[in-house]
């Protein structure tokens, strides 16, 4: 199916933050289609993990709408009754930067807790799912181990199995390479790359350019709380029309 003939699957228009009298997201509009990753850079401060947190309802917007899937989790600032914004939230998951794992729960019941919790699967649904995905990040074999016994990839790697394993729709990552190493980022870009090629929907805020240039369908450049250009890799990354975006890439090429 064209991407461009069917409704976003995220729609965000007109979206404030403020924080006190200090205003962090200007008016942001973005969509993301079914199937599609969208890659968000910018410079650090310039409002990526807020936008994250607020469309994946971690943080309350001011003003402004964030519809999922066509549902309207807010409008004009306006939350959904709470028992539709759970409904609405669901449909998407979060990856941290920091992983985020239980300490105290192995790896399987990491995965495994919130099916039971939040979608009330039985303990062998949910640990058949489980089983599944951690194949499929190849750490089937350490589904007993603790998060203290994994490397800091391998954590990264649970934490996405824990987020998928709740059936998402869209997947946001917010810096998920940026407590890693360059070896195992590696390892991450790696499993990202391989849910792109699976049609997975996904926006991945990230400072990793080559990858972003390379995964994504689309960029957004995030600057000061405003959209500064948005496009395919290929024009902001190839063709940049904003001075800004041109002075960034320049500074970021610069710094490797």
């Amino acid at each position: 199916m064209d991407k461009e003939s069917v409704s976003p699957i995220v729609d965000v228009r007109n979206l404030v933050k403020r924080f006190g009298d200090t205003e962090v997201l200007h008016g942001i509009s973005f969509g993301i289609n079914q199937g599609e990753v969208l890659a968000v850079i910018g410079p650090s401060g310039g409002g990526k993990s807020t936008l994250l947190r607020c469309v994946t309802n971690l943080e309350p917007v001011t003003s402004g709408d964030i519809l999922i899937g066509g549902d309207e989790l807010v409008r004009g600032g306006v939350y959904a009754p709470a028992g539709v914004q759970r409904r609405i939230c669901l449909r998407v998951g979060l990856v941290f930067q920091n992983f985020n794992l239980f300490p105290h729960f192995s790896v399987l019941r990491n995965v495994t807790e919130a099916q039971t919790v939040v979608l009330g699967r039985s303990r062998a649904e949910a640990e058949e799912r489980a089983m599944s995905l951690l194949a499929k990040m190849g750490l089937e074999s350490r589904a007993h181990a603790y998060p203290c016994e994994l490397s800091g990839g391998q954590q990264q790697r649970v934490s996405i199995a824990r987020a998928m394993a709740l059936n998402p729709e869209v997947l946001f990552f917010d810096e998920p390479t940026s407590a890693l190493d360059p070896e195992l980022t590696g390892e991450i870009l790696k499993v990202i790359r391989q849910l792109a090629e699976e049609h997975m929907t996904m926006a991945i805020v990230t400072h990793e350019m080559a990858f972003a240039r390379d995964v994504a369908d689309r960029v957004l450049f995030l600057d000061g709380g405003h959209i500064a250009e948005e496009g395919t890799p290929e024009q902001v990354f190839g063709h940049p029309s904003s001075e800004r975006t041109r002075t960034f890439l320049r500074r970021f090429d610069e710094s490797k």
